[in-house]
C-alpha cells in the first residue's frame, strides 16, 4: 500500500474537531474537517452537491444515538458501530437491476466462451465492487443463470453494512423489477411472507434488523440464485483483497469518480492483482481513461470499457 495511504488512516484516528463561526444547523461540526474524516476512512470525495446529505447523515447519527455532533465525533474512534452507522448513511446506496446492460452481456458472452473451451471443474469467478443493494450482483447472476451457465461464483462487495445486508436478502420494489428483461423474469418470485401480515421473512435472514432493511419491497430473487451469489462488506481502499481466488471478471462501475486521482490508480491496481491472467476489468464507459498499466490491455469495444490482463 502507497505511503499516502497509510499516513491518511494514521491521521483519521488523530484528528480533532475544529469548531468556530463555520457552522451549520444547530451545533454540527465543521463540514470540511467531516469530509476530511470519510475521505480518511473509506477514500470517497464528496463533490458539493452532496454536502447537505453528509450533514443529514451527521445529524441523523447524531440523533440516533442520543449525542450532539461534537459529542458524535469524539465517539467515532471509540464505536465501531456508530462509525458504521454514519458510513451507512453517508455512502449512496442507489443502483438498479441492469444498469448497463452491455456490460452484462459481455460477462455472460465470455463466461459462455471459457466454459466451452476449458470444460473445467474451477468455477468461473465474477467480482462486482461497490455493489450497493446487490442489483450488479442479481442481474449478473439472472442473466448467467438463463443462459444455462451453473460453474460460476459471483462475489459482491460494498464499504456499507446495510447495503451488504439489503443485498444478501435480495428483496426489491416493483420498479427494480421492471427493469429486469422478459428472459430474466423467471428469477422474480413472490415475497415469502410470515402469517398474514407485513413482515418479510428469509431463510438465511437472521435477525430482525435484516428483516427490515426495505421497508417497501414486492418481490424477492429466485432461490436457484443463491447458490452462484455471496456478499462481503469490504474497503476497496484497503490492501487486503475480500477473497483468496483470482477473478476471471471484476466489474467496478460508477464508483471511482468519488476516489481522487491517485487514490483510483491505487484501487486498479489491486484489481489488476486479483484478476486472472486474461481475465478482464469492466469500468463504467468514460471512468479512469488516464489508466496505462503495462499489465492490461484495452479491449476495442464499442459499449464497453474493458481491460484484459495480459501478464502477471
Amino acid at each position: 500500500m502507497n505511503n499516502h495511504i497509510q499516513a491518511k488512516k494514521a491521521l483519521s484516528n488523530t484528528l480533532e474537531p475544529v469548531w468556530g463561526d463555520e457552522m451549520i444547523q444547530g451545533d454540527s461540526a465543521n463540514l470540511q474537517q467531516w469530509q476530511r474524516y470519510i475521505e480518511q476512512e473509506i477514500g470517497f470525495i464528496l463533490p458539493s452537491m452532496q454536502l447537505q446529505w453528509l450533514t443529514n447523515a451527521i445529524d441523523h447519527t447524531a440523533t440516533l444515538n442520543g449525542l450532539t455532533t461534537q459529542q458524535l465525533w469524539h465517539q467515532l474512534p471509540k464505536d465501531n458501530e456508530i462509525r458504521q452507522q454514519l458510513l451507512d448513511k453517508v455512502l449512496i446506496h442507489e443502483s438498479r437491476f441492469f444498469r448497463h446492460k452491455p456490460s452484462i452481456a459481455f460477462v455472460t458472452k465470455y463466461a459462455a466462451n471459457y466454459q466451452r473451451a476449458y470444460k473445467t471443474d474451477t468455477p468461473f469467478r465474477i467480482w462486482s465492487v461497490g455493489c450497493a443493494s446487490g442489483q450488479e450482483t442479481w442481474s449478473l447472476a439472472m442473466c448467467l443463470t438463463a443462459a444455462q451457465l451453473s460453474n460460476h461464483v459471483i462475489l459482491g462487495t460494498d464499504v456499507s453494512e446495510q447495503a451488504i445486508t439489503s443485498a444478501r436478502l435480495g428483496q426489491y420494489d416493483k420498479r427494480q423489477q421492471s427493469l429486469i428483461p422478459q428472459n430474466c423474469q423467471q428469477f422474480v418470485h413472490p415475497l415469502i411472507t410470515k402469517n398474514s401480515g407485513n413482515v418479510l421473512s428469509m431463510a438465511d435472514a437472521s435477525s430482525k434488523a435484516e428483516r427490515c432493511i426495505n421497508t417497501h419491497v414486492d418481490w424477492q430473487v429466485a432461490p436457484t440464485l443463491r447458490p452462484y451469489v455471496s456478499f462481503a462488506l469490504h474497503n476497496v481502499i484497503e490492501q487486503k483483497p475480500p477473497t483468496s481466488h483470482l477473478q476471471n471478471v471484476i466489474i467496478c462501475q460508477n464508483m471511482l469518480l468519488y476516489f481522487r486521482k491517485f487514490d483510483q490508480r491505487d484501487i486498479l491496481a489491486r484489481l489488476s492483482e486479483q484478476c486472472a491472467i486474461e481475465g478482464y476489468i469492466i469500468l463504467a464507459p468514460g471512468e479512469a481513461l488516464f489508466w496505462r498499466p503495462s499489465n492490461m490491455r484495452r479491449i476495442a469495444h464499442p459499449q464497453v470499457n474493458v481491460w484484459q490482463k495480459i501478464s502477471a
